[in-house]
């Protein structure tokens, strides 16, 4: 490979780590919420709320449905206004986000489902209020539940982002579609898809490691 396709994969390293932690964070920031009132409105929970829990489970379930190549296009329009392009790394933080919402809902959702019951009714006799109980209690106990879900959500969002490159998305994806199989250069195909499964290696190591510890 030349020193001009080598400086190309590090910056598609350093745009897809940034797309992958961008699209965590901003996942995270609406997922949570959305996985607490998917688990407090459940049957049988401490906010149970049926009709709203089936309204959100049921926007839940559509959003994990859609092929994430599909949500990439539906969403140009809305990519296009929120970023004013629909190309670029920038651009792609968009749909990978909105992808990645409803899985950190359902993560979130079944990390807290694994909370023990007994802790949930000992806050409850002692006149704690649903809100306190979920951030005082349930979150704390399922915490390295939700870091291995971390994990696994950012592990998912960085295998998303090779899929934007066929959008223009930028990243690792965009580099193995224009060079690896457009000019059919089989080297750097290889080397950006080794990349990737070392960068996946990595992130789930780390989540279970930390998870883990903060286990003990």
């Amino acid at each position: 490979m030349t020193d001009y396709i080598v400086e190309t994969i590090r910056t598609g390293i350093f745009e897809t780590l940034e797309m992958t932690l961008f699209s965590s964070f901003f996942a995270y920031l609406f997922g949570l919420p959305l996985g607490v009132l998917l688990y407090a409105t459940s049957k049988g929970r401490i906010m149970e709320n049926r009709p709203l829990n089936f309204v959100i489970g049921l926007i839940v379930n559509i959003g994990r449905s859609l092929p994430f190549l599909i949500l990439l296009v539906l969403l140009i329009p809305f990519t296009r206004f929120v970023t004013g392009s629909s190309i670029g790394t920038t651009a792609s933080i968009v749909p990978l986000t909105v992808g990645a919402i409803p899985i950190v809902a359902r993560l979130v959702e079944s990390s807290l489902s694994e909370v023990q019951p007994g802790i949930i009714e000992a806050a409850v006799s002692m006149g704690a209020s649903p809100l306190y109980v979920i951030l005082h209690f349930v979150i704390p106990e399922a915490t390295p539940s939700l870091l291995l879900g971390g994990a696994i959500n950012i592990a998912t969002i960085l295998g998303y982002s090779a899929m934007a490159g066929v959008i223009g998305g930028g990243g690792l994806g965009a580099i193995a579609l224009q060079y690896g199989y457009y000019r059919y250069q089989k080297d750097v195909l290889w080397t950006t898809v080794a990349i990737l499964v070392i960068m996946v290696m990595v992130i789930q190591g780390v989540g279970n490691r930390i998870a883990a510890k903060v286990r003990k």
